[in-house]
């Protein structure tokens, strides 16, 4: 394990970042965001995923890269939040879709975790976010711990406690590119999932859980990210439903191939949901990792996650945590080469 200063935020707060290595798998993890920066195969001399080499980008230009998301992530439509007979109002981050985006103006994603403890395998970050902030009601206390185990598999394990009815939905927000190309359109892709949640115009959730059978997200067999469908190349941005409620060991949700050099990440995860996207609108303004220029399909996200919107759908797995409870999530990013 080895441990640096990154930099230091606006107000002065240092972040941090932890090297974490095992077996062919090695990660730089910095506090900001609790973002996995940088991550790497043996033998490969390139990330398998984007970020940046500074600060300053991380702060002002990251469509958050490698970040958690949270309080709660994805979508909430016009910030509303119905709990206990009682609507909380979230901010409106997002306003050209009238929604609130990953936990606000000022997310998990964004803010400086505390380091609490790291090893040679796994680094632990903490972080705290009062009543009322971006909306959400109660004190929660939330935990990420990431550990590297041989040969090639990231863990990340998170929990959450509150002193009142709130709702937790973490997920992490890592951009893959397994062979360094330009973008990641002739990557495959699988999804073990039966159903999709539709969304409106405003990639909002419809409240309906529908088969994939007939559609183009039914990705149970492996095809290419950028197909065509119907003479145009198919989009992706949406929640595939692997289940209806939180599991209590990972499940297998997706899987990610690069014909072009054999690299193969499995995702899996207790989490029901997980959004899959292509990373059609990046258009990143800065230089990322070694000088990279990040174009529109330049990296692909998979978010394990109880559905978006899942607040103000009663027939979606519930975001909701109590006092007492204890929101855990055990997400899995197991690499391999073929």
């Amino acid at each position: 394990m080895s441990a640096r200063v990154f930099g230091r935020m606006p107000d002065g707060t240092e972040v941090q970042e932890v090297e974490i290595a095992a077996g062919n798998l090695s990660a730089r993890i910095i506090t900001i965001g609790a973002v996995i920066r940088d991550l790497r195969w043996a033998g490969i001399d390139h990330p398998l995923v984007l970020g940046f080499d500074d600060l300053d980008s991380y702060i002002h230009h990251s469509p958050h890269f490698g970040a958690v998301a949270g309080r709660c992530a994805n979508r909430t439509a016009g910030g509303h939040l119905p709990l206990d007979g009682k609507v909380y109002q979230l901010s409106v981050n997002e306003t050209a879709r009238n929604a609130h985006l990953h936990g606000g103006f000022n997310g998990f994603g964004k803010r400086a975790w505390q380091l609490a403890a790291a090893d040679e395998r796994s680094v632990t970050l903490r972080i705290s976010a009062a009543d009322g902030e971006e909306g959400y009601p109660g004190n929660l206390a939330a935990e990420v711990k990431y550990t590297i185990e041989p040969p090639g598999l990231l863990r990340m394990e998170a929990s959450a406690t509150t002193d009142a009815p709130t709702i937790v939905n973490l997920a992490q927000h890592t951009y893959f590119n397994l062979d360094d190309s330009p973008d990641i359109l002739g990557h495959h892709v699988q999804v073990f999932a039966d159903h999709y949640t539709p969304t409106d115009a405003n990639l909002i959730p419809t409240g309906e859980i529908a088969p994939v059978d007939g559609t183009p997200y039914d990705l149970r067999m492996e095809a290419p990210i950028g197909r065509d469908v119907e003479g145009r190349r198919f989009v992706y941005d949406i929640n595939f439903a692997a289940g209806r409620e939180r599991a209590d060991l990972p499940r297998r949700l997706a899987r990610l191939r690069a014909p072009h050099n054999g690299m193969v990440l499995d995702v899996a995860s207790t989490e029901p949901g997980v959004q899959f996207y292509d990373g059609v609108s990046l258009k990143v303004a800065v230089p990322g990792l070694g000088g990279r220029t990040y174009r529109a399909n330049g990296g692909c996200c998979f978010e394990p996650q109880v559905f978006p919107d899942g607040a103000n759908h009663p027939g979606f797995p519930t975001p909701v945590l109590r006092p007492g409870e204890t929101y855990r999530q055990n997400t899995v990013f197991a690499f391999s080469r073929t």
